[in-house]
């Protein structure tokens, strides 16, 4: 199988992401919503951020597709008014690149649960040193900082990890992924035997 990115993975790529990027900043709305009532339930839902690069390298399974998602999905926050202005960039080359390090650890080559959540806890990594990095949460007192971490990354786990792989396995039951991704030779196997 070729890993390159052809014309079309990337195209596709760009589609998942701008779905995502409005996805994301209609979450600002909800994120916001739930911050007042504090012990970091806004964490919770942090999760949905990071699943741009998750769903797109589980739909086309290529090597940088979670990257460029990622990426391209804080680009389209940032055109539609992300009230985080420039800096969701950085977090979303961070994040894509934390879980793209994941796929690759991998070679590309495992698209179950498991990796898709490990994905989004490498994602959920990334947003925290970029926290850290912008001053956001390392004066929070050590209770506190542990709250805000259990939050975040059950919210990753739940979002960019569960939700994300089941999200695509919808997808791939009403067959879909079948127009953006080659065949294998174990599928060609199984047209033989009928």
């Amino acid at each position: 199988m070729k890993k390159g990115l052809k014309l079309t993975d990337i195209l596709v790529t760009i589609v998942i992401a701008v779905a995502f990027g409005i996805v994301y900043i209609l979450w600002g709305s909800i994120y916001y919503s739930v911050k007042p009532f504090g012990l970091h339930l806004d964490q919770l839902i942090y999760g949905m951020w990071f699943m741009a690069g998750p769903v797109a390298f589980l739909v086309l399974r290529k090597p940088g597709v979670a990257l460029l998602a990622e990426i391209a999905a804080a680009s389209g926050e940032f055109f539609l008014g992300s009230p985080w202005g420039l800096t969701v960039l950085l977090y979303g080359v961070v994040q894509g690149l934390f879980a793209e390090l994941v796929f690759m650890a991998f070679k590309y080559k495992k698209f179950n649960l498991s990796v898709a959540v490990l994905a989004a806890i490498a994602s959920c990594l990334g947003s925290v040193v970029m926290d850290f990095a912008y001053g956001e949460i390392g004066s929070l007192s050590v209770w506190n900082l542990l709250l805000f971490l259990i939050a975040r990354f059950i919210g990753s786990v739940f979002f960019a990890g569960v939700f994300a792989y089941y999200l695509v396995r919808v997808l791939e039951a009403t067959g879909v992924t079948n127009l953006v991704r080659p065949v294998s030779s174990m599928e060609y196997a199984e047209l033989d035997q009928k």
